[in-house]
């Protein structure tokens, strides 16, 4: 299934410089996975040495945060938008 994930500017250098790339995949995992695939080296900066999302990094399929949906497991049905968003702290 064809989605759209949004890129932040953090991470931006391994597409290209692209705001928005194509992914696809039937679940969230899977389209990290291709993720990827096109762009080596992003999934290690989403995902941690155990394969789950890092700590500080805040992952939403449409309006939904992964967190508290199905994870990695959440659908990404056709023309879904994802959207990678890295926490940011401050005082």
């Amino acid at each position: 299934m064809s989605v759209s994930v949004r890129i932040p500017t953090i991470l931006r250098t391994y597409t290209g410089g692209g705001a928005e790339v194509s992914g696809e995949g039937a679940t969230l995992r899977d389209v990290l996975a291709k993720l990827d695939s096109d762009y080596p080296g992003i999934g290690a900066r989403i995902l941690d040495e155990s394969g789950k999302i890092r700590r500080f990094v805040n992952v939403y399929v449409g309006e939904e945060d992964v967190r508290f949906a199905d994870g990695l497991d959440t659908a990404t049905p056709e023309g879904a938008q994802i959207s990678i968003i890295p926490a940011v702290a401050g005082g």
